[in-house]
């Protein structure tokens, strides 16, 4: 018998491993998979979800203090011989008692992260039901906002924390933000938005489904890694013939 598609894709999900951490974009590895970016403002719900999503406790870190986490996490989801798409954990923002100039520096670099990262296929923007788009919502989607309306990078919208409302509420929460996100609407946009609780698991198979159809397929993954491995192989040669061209 066939296994329930949301089944699979949360069997994918849970294959979610630490990959690697930056301070600055520079840092950012180069790599060709498809990279998915998770957003959200602090206490939003963001490393909660990622967590809920990979069905691990501790995957993404959540500080006790929010807005105090400032680095760019990278997770490899995927065989790990042939991992398929990358999930980069940015930093909460918004948080009130972070120095001002750490909060300018870390929105400049999400700017960057989101205008020019070349592999960036999609972004999940955490946004607590109970509170809507806020001003700084807003503002960090116009960073993106051009490769938005030209389908360059998907958007998808979960909102958090749904549990906490009733139906009437949960559907008043979902039209604001649709109405936000209409600024957003091309021809060539893939805009969603969509309930998500991570206590009684709304929307968590559908958000998973979802990001798995952004992955690489097998054959594709499985190429990008031999050929990986080859470059690898290639400057091992070089390095070791160069040694020995010194000795």
């Amino acid at each position: 018998m066939a296994q329930h598609p949301a089944k699979l894709a949360l069997a994918w999900a849970h294959s979610a491993r630490f990959f690697t951490t930056a301070a600055q974009l520079h840092q950012l590895p180069v790599h060709e998979l498809p990279e998915v970016a998770f957003v959200g403002r602090s206490n939003a719900g963001k490393s909660t979800a990622i967590n809920t999503l990979a069905q691990q406790r501790q995957l993404a870190y959540a500080s006790k203090t929010p807005g105090r986490t400032q680095h760019i996490n990278l997770f490899h989801l995927g065989p790990k011989t042939a991992p398929d798409q990358i999930w980069a954990d940015l930093p909460g923002y918004g948080y009130a008692a972070v120095d001002r100039t750490a909060k300018l520096r870390w929105q400049e670099v999400m700017a960057d992260y989101l205008a020019r990262r070349r592999n960036l296929c999609a972004v999940v923007q955490m946004v607590d039901s109970r509170h809507g788009f806020t001003e700084l919502d807003t503002q960090l989607l116009g960073f993106v906002a051009p490769r938005i309306r030209n389908g360059e990078v998907k958007l998808l919208v979960l909102l958090t924390k749904a549990d906490k409302l009733n139906r009437k509420e949960q559907a008043e929460s979902l039209r604001q933000v649709q109405t936000v996100l209409a600024d957003l609407a091309t021809d060539e946009a893939d805009i969603g938005v969509a309930l998500f609780s991570s206590l009684n698991k709304t929307g968590v198979g559908d958000a998973a489904e979802l990001l798995q159809s952004w992955a690489l397929s097998a054959e594709q993954a499985q190429a990008l890694a031999e050929q990986a491995a080859a470059l690898a192989e290639a400057a091992a040669a070089a390095a070791a013939a160069q040694d020995l061209g010194q000795a």
